[in-house]
């Protein structure tokens, strides 16, 4: 298979980051970003395309069908619920493959409403009351069309339910379910069959997204409800169901989505990539699953990212204190930048005043293969005297040198701390 171009749109979103860090070093897939909002995805993709309309926009299909052939694209990978079941609406048109199941089960899959009465008789999906109903309360709200816990709520009033009721959005008002909640991510190939189903449990809940997570045992119920479900819904690709326990200890279909769960990575950590196999299910080959045997724990948190509006083409870095920490550790991050410099063609020179054999304790490291050059000078030399390339930066973990450094060379200079900026 020759390498494919991969469109994933939103690629700013959860999905789209996971999608990003699970086929960002693949030989057989190119990923290009494009968003209508700007957001982490321009950080993040090499190939990015900004500004789209919004997709329910006029402009937006016409605008994409012109991406499409501009860069080539072989398929798209929606990045969002609400764009699945647009694109593949609209895959004849695009002229391109959808990564997603057939369009009925898109539609099923968007609406919980629909989701409910599809499987309702197969499987235990929740109470749905009328607003006109005599409710017992408490009872549980959430948006009809939406993903996570986002608009979700216990309502334990009448009037807190016509209260979050005039919010606007179309609402599911259902029974309240009190019990422990699961994810389970599944895969379903090209023949129907259902390779994985892998459950979780949701520890910390941020912006209705899981951001802690761990894997649980399969139990009978859970491989049954995702039986059933891959039996009646025509899924194909990666797929999550949500289910939460009722006051019998029963599980309960919450939502299914015909895409993976952004916090999957879980499994990923276990050798299973989701995005790549859906992508290769859906290019038509065979797939099989590896799954290391090892316990994992996911934590998220908000992570950083820099665009820098600066060039340059050599980097003076320091040794000691800077690559080379106490207790004999490398400074792996500084490391991985380095690598990521020459990647770039950008010259790497070691500057330091080491005592000892500099040479010999590079070898020790395995690093001596790393720098351009080493320049060795002695404890009362000034570095700046050897800065001989003002397109530069300079990387020390000594105010005083940095800011000697910055006062006679007048070059970029930057902390230990500082590195992840230029990464």
């Amino acid at each position: 298979m020759g390498k494919k171009n991969i469109l994933v749109f939103p690629c700013g979103s959860e999905i789209g980051l996971e999608i990003h860090r699970s086929l960002v070093n693949s030989t057989f897939f190119n990923l290009i970003g494009a968003n209508s909002v700007e957001d982490h995805g321009k950080f993040q993709f090499e190939t990015y395309i900004g500004g789209l309309p919004f997709y329910n926009d006029a402009s937006f299909l016409p605008t994409l069908k012109k991406i499409i052939k501009e860069y080539k694209i072989d398929a798209i990978y929606p990045a969002m619920d609400s764009v699945i079941e647009y694109f593949k609406k609209n895959e004849k048109d695009l002229g391109c493959l959808v990564i997603a199941p057939e369009y009925q089960t898109t539609q099923i899959c968007l609406s919980k409403s629909k989701t409910y009465n599809f499987l309702e008789g197969y499987i235990k999906t929740p109470k749905v009351y009328k607003k006109s109903d005599k409710l017992s309360f408490p009872v549980f709200v959430k948006p009809d069309v939406g993903y996570g816990s986002r608009g979700a709520k216990k309502i334990t009033s009448s009037m807190e339910l016509e209260s979050h009721l005039a919010l606007g959005q179309e609402f599911i008002i259902s029974e309240f379910l009190p019990g422990n909640e699961y994810t389970i991510d599944c895969f379903t190939d090209k023949n129907r069959q259902l390779q994985a189903v892998k459950p979780r449990a949701r520890g910390r809940i941020s912006n209705g997204i899981s951001v802690n997570t761990k894997p649980i045992k399969l139990t009978s119920e859970i491989s049954e409800i995702a039986s059933v479900i891959n039996k009646k819904l025509k899924l194909r690709g990666a797929w999550f169901f949500q289910v939460k326990e009722n006051k019998l200890g029963q599980l309960v279909l919450l939502e299914i989505a015909c895409r993976f769960g952004g916090s999957s990575a879980l499994y990923r950590a276990k050798g299973i990539n989701f995005a790549q196999l859906t992508l290769f299910d859906a290019f038509g080959y065979d797939v099989g699953i590896i799954e290391n045997g090892y316990s994992v724990e996911m934590d998220r948190a908000l992570n950083n990212r820099y665009k820098l509006d600066l060039k340059y083409d050599e980097v003076f870095v320091d040794f000691d204190d800077c690559i080379y920490l106490e207790k004999s550790k490398i400074n792996t991050q500084l490391i991985a930048f380095l690598y990521e410099c020459l990647n770039q063609s950008i010259k790497v020179s070691l500057i330091t005043k080491h005592d000892g054999d500099l040479q010999m304790k590079l070898a020790e490291l395995r690093i001596e293969n790393v720098f351009d050059r080493v320049i060795h000078i002695k404890r009362q030399d000034e570095k700046h005297n050897y800065i001989d390339n003002l397109n530069s930066i300079f990387i020390d973990d000594s105010f005083a040198e940095r800011k000697a450094i910055k006062d006679k060379c007048k070059i970029p200079v930057f902390s230990v701390d500082m590195v992840e900026v230029l990464m």
